[in-house]
């Protein structure tokens, strides 16, 4: 879906360019000389109105004129600098919750051209700890949302609800796992949450973030990614070269890259930077209002994304 609508923008934003390019070049000479040729035949001043309505311009190519400036502003910030989003699940909680719409910074990662996202220009990498969007590995058409764990060659293990790391080492002898540091905070209901879950402080690369943790929720490593050949336990994974480990902050609650794997740096869309404004579809039940209408904006949810 999305890529569909990157070709629409950059289709209509060639399309109605041609057509003002033509109307600056050619049709707006022969519109002035017609201007000028009925206000010389007539007996009184001829206001642009007038003069519109006895010399009619095709209303196609007047539409596309006013639409092209309009159109290429919104095709050069959605396709290279930034791009809006809206967090439609709580896999990302407590940092994003349903409702957060987010501004995802394009360039942070390369700038690409915007229908099959190939890198014209490398800008930097993703670091452990940025919050990014990405194709999906298993549909590249749907755009998720998740966590830098793992660079490429780092060695991870999710174990007891614990996240353990060996970063990249080269051609040094890399050291044992070290649990990263995740102190309490404490327990917190929440809208998406059965029941209470636990809040903790997660020290990850030079982020420090909140996580969940649902201590009744039991670990599904059966259905854990199995990387062959490289891992020795089913909770272990070896990040491949040009590759990411993503994970939601809502460490029982998303899949990630714990189910399906790496994600490849050309899926890549951008780094979280802001939320720019956050609704709240709390209803009641006597409440007449359609579920899609907001119940509450949540002004103290404005601000940078950690």
């Amino acid at each position: 879906m999305a890529n569909t609508f990157a070709l629409i923008l950059v289709i209509l934003t060639l399309v109605t360019g041609v057509i003002w390019v033509i109307d600056k070049i050619k049709w707006a000479k022969k519109r002035k000389k017609a201007y000028a040729d009925l206000q010389a035949q007539s007996a009184v001043k001829l206001d642009d109105k007038a003069l519109a309505k006895m010399y009619p311009e095709n209303p196609i190519i007047e539409n596309a004129r006013g639409l092209f400036p309009v159109i290429a502003v919104v095709f050069v910030l959605r396709s290279f600098i930034y791009e809006p989003f809206q967090i439609p699940s709580g896999s990302m909680m407590p940092t994003l919750l349903v409702g957060d719409f987010i501004l995802v910074e394009k360039f942070s990662y390369g700038i690409k051209e915007p229908v099959w996202q190939n890198t014209l220009i490398p800008t930097s990498h993703p670091k452990r700890g940025d919050v990014a969007v990405f194709k999906y590995p298993e549909d590249p058409r749907i755009d998720y949302i998740k966590r830098v764990v793992g660079l490429p060659g780092d060695r991870i293990v999710y174990k007891d609800k614990h996240l353990y790391l060996v970063p990249a080492c080269g051609e040094a002898e890399c050291g044992d796992y070290q649990a990263l540091d995740m102190s309490f905070i404490g327990e917190k209901d929440f809208k998406h949450e059965s029941n209470t879950v636990k809040v903790y402080s997660e020290v990850l690369g030079d982020v420090e973030h909140q996580l969940l943790i649902n201590p009744l929720r039991r670990e599904q490593v059966q259905a854990y990614y199995q990387q062959q050949d490289v891992a020795t336990y089913q909770y272990e994974w070896v990040v491949p070269e040009g590759h990411y480990f993503m994970m939601g902050d809502n460490r029982d609650n998303s899949r990630d890259s714990r189910y399906w794997g790496f994600v490849p740096e050309r899926n890549l869309v951008g780094k979280a930077v802001a939320k720019w404004i956050s609704f709240d579809f709390d209803r009641k039940e006597s409440d007449l209002l359609p579920t899609w209408v907001p119940s509450n904006i949540r002004f103290e949810r404005i601000g940078a994304i950690q």
